[in-house]
């Protein structure tokens, strides 16, 4: 079987979501067990059909131990096998299963699959986004909503949707369900990869807060922050965070 990249990583973001449902269906284990148990058997079969079908290219999933071989190579996967283990575990929606392929450190190909909700979003298939509503919606943390967010939240006058994983915040942007995702906590490569992939296929601005490219496959893959949004909104918020920056440096 002969898959492009984009269509490979749909049809293996799709297949894990399956097996994670699969695996919380089953009613076996405990919920404190059943993340770590899905991350294993997702992990396992993304790493097992990467390997098989594109043995020459690098590999990051934020389960498996880091191979630094992958720095030497131009296209390499960067994989979240459940990205919101917390969400998963509480048989919530808002968690995801990452696909992407990084060509020389940017995202060239991936899918995001949002298993909870029966959809797989994928750089090869572009939907329209619906309108912009008067009032813009910011995604930030259920949990733990980041100061600056809810900051430009207030400068801009947006409205606060929490939600769990980094990728269902960045695939509620694509369908048109909110407006921004601005993230400063800290986060990992893996974490940001694919849903990027996804949003810059479909004409979203993607960048770190300081309007910088976001760069991949990096020795160290720690990537403390993140912006998302509609090209047409992205000057002012990063106005504004940069007039949040100058002022907590004074």
């Amino acid at each position: 079987m002969s898959l492009n990249d984009a269509e490979l990583a749909a049809r293996l973001a799709h297949a894990a979501g399956r097996l994670l449902i699969e695996v919380r269906e089953a009613g076996l284990i405990s919920l404190k067990a059943l993340g770590k148990a899905g991350d294993a058997a997702a992990n396992q079969f993304l790493v097992h059909a990467l390997r098989e079908l594109r043995p020459d290219d690098g590999l990051l999933s934020e389960e498996e131990n880091d191979n630094p071989d992958r720095l030497g190579k131009s296209r390499v996967w960067i994989v979240d096998p459940v990205d919101g283990t917390r969400e998963y575990g509480e048989e919530r929606t808002d968690w995801a299963v990452h696909v992407a392929l990084t060509v020389d450190g940017r995202p060239a190909a991936g899918a995001v699959a949002l298993p909870g909700l029966g959809l797989t979003l994928r750089t090869d298939r572009i939907a329209d986004i619906p309108p912009t509503p008067e009032r813009l919606r910011m995604l930030v943390s259920r949990t733990r909503p980041a100061a600056e967010a809810v900051a430009v939240a207030d400068a801009l006058g947006a409205e606060l949707v929490g939600m769990g994983s980094a990728g269902a915040k960045a695939m509620a942007i694509v369908r048109g369900e909110a407006d921004i995702y601005l993230h400063t906590g800290g986060q990992f490569e893996w974490d940001s990869c694919a849903p990027a992939a996804v949003a810059l296929a479909h004409g979203l601005h993607c960048s770190r807060i300081d309007g910088s490219e976001l760069i991949y496959n990096n020795a160290d893959t720690y990537m403390p922050d993140l912006l998302i949004c509609r090209r047409e909104h992205a000057p002012r918020i990063l106005g504004e965070i940069e007039k949040l920056s100058h002022m907590s440096a004074h």
